[in-house]
């Protein structure tokens, strides 16, 4: 299994802008990622202002905003990839740093935008290697393991290519045996780091509704990086809107939605038109 690591080691209205982790720690379903004044800079450049913002729980929330708004910045800090520069970040009542990595793992899965390669490995495989947080590199893969590997390939669909090489496959089935990996780890939040680049318009949507059903299904937090509004619309339960490094605004994704709010977001006159389906709606550049 070489070249394939866990990559998580390491409202309506608008709202406007310790130590030490104990090994025998568990997390309760309901725990999310606090933040408290976060800030990121580098080079004595401020890619994240201080933000302040707790995600909402068993949700799918939507990252939003330009190229270098400061979303994948933010990303990366939840995942304990980069640490902040200033402020507080929390995982449940506990700092996002103090976490032993193992029980940080069972409890964060993070899937970057370049994925790993997986070459010579099987879809069954792949997924297999989410079960390492639970028994190590040389722990015993029992029969538990086995069933969780077995459920999270059948959850996304991937049960005819259980063994397939991963490399063999289209795109969406590819970032469906990755999710499936995910799944497999059992964890309580998932980080995706712009999970549909790359991908055509009908892997898009079957890759953003197996995310979504897996957090209603499974209680999932699911906070994603999304560059295409109407897509996080549809499929998110909350947006989070950065600009400059800034949050700009939050809410659910029909108080976004509007033409100003856009226009603040992006910078570029926006409108909005109802789905002819009657489903989220529509923005589009002025």
């Amino acid at each position: 299994m070489t070249g394939v690591a866990i990559a998580a080691y390491s409202c309506p209205s608008v709202t406007l802008k310790t130590k030490n982790a104990m090994q025998n720690q568990t997390v309760l379903p309901d725990t999310t990622f606090r933040l408290d004044d976060v800030s990121f800079s580098v080079a004595g450049r401020t890619l994240l202002h201080p933000l302040s913002i707790t995600f909402p729980v068993g949700k799918v929330c939507g990252l939003i905003g330009h190229n270098g708004s400061g979303k994948s910045t933010l990303l990366k800090i939840l995942g304990r990839h980069q640490p902040a520069s200033s402020g507080t970040a929390l995982l449940g009542e506990q700092v996002i740093g103090s976490w032993d990595s193992k029980l940080f793992a069972r409890q964060v899965a993070y899937l970057p935008q370049q994925l790993p390669a997986a070459e010579g490995m099987t879809v069954r495989e792949l997924v297999a290697v989410g079960r390492y947080p639970w028994h190590g590199a040389l722990g015993r893969f029992g029969s538990a393991d086995r069933e969780k590997v077995e459920e999270a390939i059948t959850l996304v669909g991937l049960k005819p290519f259980a063994n397939r090489l991963v490399d063999s496959l289209s795109g969406g089935e590819r970032q469906r045996a990755w999710l499936a990996m995910t799944v497999a780890q059992d964890s309580r939040c998932l980080l995706l780091d712009e999970p549909t680049s790359a991908l055509d318009i009908a892997h898009q949507v079957e890759v953003l509704a197996l995310i979504q059903r897996m957090s209603r299904e499974r209680g999932i937090t699911v906070i994603a990086v999304l560059h295409d509004i109407n897509m996080a619309a549809r499929y998110c339960d909350h947006l989070v809107a950065l600009r400059g490094g800034n949050m700009i605004a939050q809410g659910e994704p029909v108080a976004l939605m509007q033409g100003d709010v856009l226009e603040n977001i992006y910078g570029i006159p926006m409108g909005i038109l109802p789905h002819p389906a009657g489903g989220a709606p529509v923005s589009f550049v002025c």
